[in-house]
C-alpha cells in the first residue's frame, strides 16, 4: 500500500464518498463526482484514470475552465507534455484550481528546461498559496536547477518548516545531504523517510542508489526487490541492479536487467553509459562508440564517457578515427596517461610510431595532474590554457558577481585562484562551494588548495571525513595512501593500497609501484620485488617502475646487476631524488 498521511486519507475518502454519492445523482453532480474522482487519481499518479475521469465530467457539462488544471496535471503525469502544454498553456483555471494549474505549468516547464517561465509559473502559485510545501520543494528544485544553490537550500527549509513529514522535502533533504556531505550522511534522511512511507519508491529508489554507491550490495538488492514487489517492472530498481550486476563483472545478468527496461532509459546519460560498457564488454567496440558518441553529444564534459569513448573506438579498430578524434586531447599537458596510451596504440597500428613514441614516453612517467580543474572547451578553461590568468581571474570573480549562491561558480572562481597558486583564496571559494556539494572532484580541488596553503592539519581531516563519508571513493583512498606515507604510517598506506589494487588496481603501473615501495618499508621484501615486477611488466618503460624493482633488488641484493641498471634507467628519466639515492646505497652496502 502506498503511504499516504492521514490528512490524505481523509481527503481520499471524503472524495471517494462524493464520487460513490455522484453515481445516483444529477447530472450536474454527476460530473462533480467525476472531478472528485480524477483529484483522487491524481493524488495517486495515475493520470490516465483522472483523464478518464475529467472527460466524463466534460461530456457531462461541465466547462474547460472547471478541469484545465487537473486535465493539464493528468497529461503531465503520463508524460504527454504536449498535450499538458495545451491545457496548462492558457493559464485559464478555475479560482478553486488556479494555484495547482499554476504549479503543474511551473513543473511542465521546468522538465522542458524552460527555467525563468517555471519560475513565474511558481511565482504566481505562490501568490495563491504561500503556505503550500510542496509548492516549496517545486521551487526549490527549480533554484538548484538554476544554480541558485543557496536560495534553493533557504526554499528546501520552508517546505520542511511547514510540513516536516513531507516525504518530497525529506527525500530532496537526503539528496542534498549526500552532495554536502557524502553517501553515510544521508542515510539517517533516506530511513527517517521511510519510517514515515515505507513504500514510497522516490524514497526507496535514494536509498537503494546511496546504498549501491556505498559498495553495500546486499542491501542494495533487498532493496530493489522491495522496489520490484511494489511496482513489478519498476524502472529504476531494474536499473540498479544492473548497475551492481556490472560492478560485480557478471555481464549477463546486468545486460538482462537493463533490457527490461525496455526503451524508457535510452535517453538517461547513467543507463547509455552502462549500456555501452556491456556493449563493449561483449567484444562489439563499433556499437559502444555510437552510443557514446551520442552521450559525449549532449555531456562533453564527461570524462568518463570520453575515456570509454576512445576505448570503444580503439576496442572497433578505427584507428585513424581514434587519433584523428583523440589526437589533439591527448597531447595536452594534463592528457590521462591511459589516452595518451590508446592513442599511441592507434598512431602505431597506422605505422606512425614517429607519433606514437612521443605520447608512450610521456605516458611512462606522467602522473595524472592533481586537479585539472577546468574543462576543455570553456571560456575560462581557454584562458588559463594560454596563461591569461588574469584574465581568467576577472572572468570568473565576474561571473561570480552576478550569482554568488551558485556551487559551480565559486567552484569557478576557485579554479582561477588555484591555476595563479593562489591557495588561501581558492580554498575559501571551494569551502564556499562544499556548503552546497562536495563531489570528488572538489575534494582534490579543495586538498591542493588547502596544501598550497600550508594548512597541512586541514588537509588530513579534510581527506579522513571526506574518505569516512564516500568509502568507496578511489581518489579519496589514493590520497589518503599518500597521506599515510608522507607521516610515516605504512600500514595504514598498505592497507589502502592493498584495497584499490584488489578492487580493479591490478594493472595500474603507479599503484603497483607504491604497492612496492610500501611494501619495502614494512620489511616485505620478495612482496616489494613482486609488486615492482607487476608494475614493470604492465609498463617496461615507466620510470617509477623502475625505480621500485631497481630499490627492491637493491635491498634484497640477490641482482645487484639488474638493480644498478634499473636505478640508473629512473635516474636517467626521472632525474635524482632521495629515493634514488637511497637504493644506491642499499646496493653499495650489499656488495
Amino acid at each position: 500500500m502506498i503511504f499516504m498521511p492521514d490528512w490524505r486519507r481523509s481527503l481520499v475518502a471524503g472524495l471517494l464518498l462524493s464520487v460513490a454519492v455522484a453515481g445516483q445523482a444529477a447530472p450536474s453532480k454527476q460530473a462533480a463526482g467525476f472531478i472528485a474522482a480524477a483529484r483522487v487519481e491524481l493524488l495517486r499518479s495515475d493520470g490516465i484514470a483522472a483523464e478518464i475521469n475529467l472527460k466524463r465530467a466534460l461530456n457531462a457539462g461541465v466547462s474547460r475552465e472547471d478541469v484545465a488544471a487537473l486535465m493539464g496535471e493528468a497529461y503531465f503525469d503520463q508524460g504527454q507534455n504536449a498535450k499538458a502544454r495545451e491545457w496548462l498553456g492558457p493559464a485559464a483555471f478555475s479560482r478553486k484550481d488556479a494555484a495547482q494549474g499554476f504549479r503543474t505549468l511551473g513543473r511542465l516547464e521546468r522538465a522542458e528546461g524552460h527555467l525563468p517561465a517555471a519560475g513565474n509559473a511558481y511565482t504566481k502559485a505562490l501568490q495563491l498559496t504561500p503556505e503550500n510545501s510542496m509548492l516549496w520543494v517545486d521551487i526549490a528544485r527549480l533554484r538548484y536547477a538554476g544554480e541558485e544553490h543557496l536560495l534553493a537550500l533557504e526554499a528546501l527549509d520552508k517546505s520542511l518548516e511547514l510540513d516536516p513529514e513531507n516525504i518530497r522535502a525529506v527525500e530532496m533533504r537526503g539528496q542534498i545531504l549526500r552532495d554536502q556531505y557524502g553517501l553515510k550522511a544521508s542515510l539517517a534522511w533516506f530511513e527517517g523517510g521511510l519510517a514515515l512511507a515505507p513504500n514510497d519508491l522516490g524514497l526507496l529508489g535514494e536509498y537503494a542508489a546511496t546504498l549501491g554507491d556505498l559498495g553495500r550490495a546486499s542491501d542494495m538488492l533487498r532493496v530493489t526487490r522491495n522496489m520490484l514487489r511494489i511496482d513489478p517492472g519498476n524502472v529504476r530498481a531494474l536499473y540498479l541492479q544492473a548497475v551492481m550486476a556490472a560492478r560485480a563483472g557478471d555481464n549477463a545478468t546486468a545486460r538482462a536487467m537493463l533490457d527490461r527496461t525496455g526503451n524508457a532509459l535510452d535517453a538517461v546519460p547513467g543507463a547509455m553509459l552502462l549500456d555501452a560498457l556491456l556493449v563493449l564488454r561483449s567484444g562489439n567496440g563499433k556499437s559502444a562508440a555510437k552510443t557514446l558518441e551520442r552521450l559525449v553529444a549532449r555531456q562533453p564534459a564527461n570524462m568518463r564517457a570520453q575515456m570509454l569513448l576512445a576505448r570503444a573506438i580503439y576496442a572497433s579498430g578505427d584507428y585513424r578515427y581514434l587519433t584523428d578524434r583523440f589526437g589533439q586531447i591527448a597531447a595536452r599537458g594534463d592528457a590521462a596517461p591511459y589516452l595518451m596510451t590508446l592513442v599511441a596504440r592507434g598512431y602505431e597500428a597506422q605505422g606512425q610510431r614517429d607519433l606514437a613514441a612521443p605520447l608512450l614516453d610521456r605516458a611512462a612517467f606522467a602522473a595524472m595532474p592533481f586537479v585539472s580543474p577546468v574543462m576543455e572547451g570553456s571560456q575560462l578553461g581557454a584562458m588559463i590554457a594560454s596563461g591569461n590568468l588574469a584574465g581568467a581571474l576577472a572572468f570568473a570573480e565576474n561571473e561570480l558577481s552576478t550569482n554568488p549562491g551558485s556551487a559551480n561558480r565559486q567552484i569557478r572562481a576557485g579554479d582561477a585562484q588555484l591555476a595563479l597558486g593562489n591557495g588561501p583564496a581558492a580554498a575559501e571559494r571551494y569551502q564556499w562551494a562544499a556548503r552546497i556539494r562536495m563531489p570528488e572532484n572538489l575534494f582534490l580541488r579543495l586538498a591542493e588548495a588547502l596544501s598550497k596553503a600550508n594548512r597541512a592539519q586541514d588537509v588530513v581531516n579534510l581527506t579522513d571525513t571526506f574518505l569516512y563519508q564516500n568509502p568507496t571513493s578511489r581518489a579519496a583512498a589514493r590520497f589518503a595512501a599518500g597521506l599515510a606515507a608522507q607521516s610515516g604510517d605504512w600500514s595504514r598506506a598498505k592497507l589502502l593500497l592493498e584495497h584499490l589494487h584488489d578492487t580493479g588496481g591490478q594493472r595500474d603501473v603507479r599503484l603497483l609501484a607504491d604497492l612496492s615501495f610500501v611494501s619495502l618499508r614494512k620489511g616485505y621484501i620478495d612482496e616489494a620485488v613482486e609488486f615492482a615486477e607487476s608494475a614493470l611488466n604492465e609498463q617496461s618503460a615507466s620510470p617509477f617502475a623502475a625505480q621500485a624493482l631497481g630499490m627492491a633488488l637493491a635491498v634484497k641484493g640477490d641482482r645487484p646487476n639488474d638493480a644498478a641498471a634499473l636505478l640508473a634507467k629512473a635516474r636517467a628519466i626521472l632525474g635524482d631524488n632521495p629515493l634514488l639515492a637511497e637504493g644506491r646505497k642499499a646496493l653499495a652496502a650489499k656488495r
